[in-house]
């Protein structure tokens, strides 16, 4: 049986939820953020006879990302993500959305690793670099030092999304100048009271090879291990995951973007 679900069934939810925290880090940090009565969010559990819940699907916007560790109704989920009027927004672990494919509009795939760190594997020197973190005033430096990086896609509400990350303490940037120019960075995103997503590490294409990134996240997860959370990231650049690995970070599945 499917149905709504509201502030009652927290309990459950977030026990349910903790079964992969790190999988589980957008819909955990939404709940946390949001709840569950916002036009903008909506959550969806599917319980099976004995009235146990077996899956969650939330909708934030136009995006949805369901999740179930074992069998659930996939039409029934189906079937509520079919309102959406155009080409539906989803994310999840891969063999899971796999199963939508032949019953949703879906946008563009795309297949990422992703992997997650809970513990400090390195020495803890200090850094032969400055590392500085960004408050509101650096956003525009932020943006501009990934505007010049061809691998990043810069949208319009990639500065939206980054001030409203640093205002809400969702996320932090953290980032290494030469001659007071920000020349490398690194964020994170989605933080709740047990995980945090790091994304969007660059370096300016003329600083390279300086080792600026891997000392950065050697701060972040420092700073977020300490604070008892669990770090999780996406790649698809397997150079880029071995580097991850050799900081502490192992695969746990792939991950499906459709949109």
């Amino acid at each position: 049986m499917i149905r709504k679900l509201n502030r009652g069934d927290h309990h459950v939810v977030f026990s349910f939820l903790k079964q992969e925290p790190s999988l589980n880090l957008f819909i955990i940090g939404d709940i946390e953020a949001f709840g569950y009565e916002q036009e903008f969010q909506e959550l969806w559990g599917d319980f099976d006879e004995d009235g146990a819940l077996r899956a969650v699907l939330l909708r934030f916007y136009d995006s949805y990302i369901p999740y179930a560790p074992g069998e659930f109704d996939v039409e029934g989920f189906a079937k509520i993500m079919r309102n959406t009027a155009h080409s539906v927004r989803l994310s999840g672990k891969t063999d899971l959305v796999a199963a939508f494919e032949h019953l949703l509009p879906l946008g563009k795939k795309r297949v990422t690793y992703f992997c997650e760190c809970n513990e400090i594997i390195f020495s803890e020197v200090k850094s032969r670099y400055e590392i500085k973190q960004a408050t509101i005033n650096d956003v525009d430096r932020i943006i501009e030092l990934r505007s010049r990086i061809a691998e990043f896609s810069v949208l319009p509400s990639s500065r939206d999304m980054l001030v409203k990350s640093l205002e809400t303490n969702t996320g932090r940037t953290y980032y290494i100048e030469e001659d007071g120019r920000m020349v490398s960075s690194v964020s994170t995103t989605a933080e709740n009271t047990l995980a945090v997503m790091v994304v969007g590490v660059c370096t300016d294409p003329n600083y390279r090879q300086k080792g600026y990134a891997s000392e950065m996240m050697k701060r972040v997860i420092q700073d977020y291990i300490r604070a008892g959370k669990t770090l999780c990231l996406f790649y698809d650049n397997p150079s880029a995951g071995r580097i991850y690995k050799r900081l502490g970070f192992s695969d746990i599945g792939m991950w499906t973007m459709y949109g």
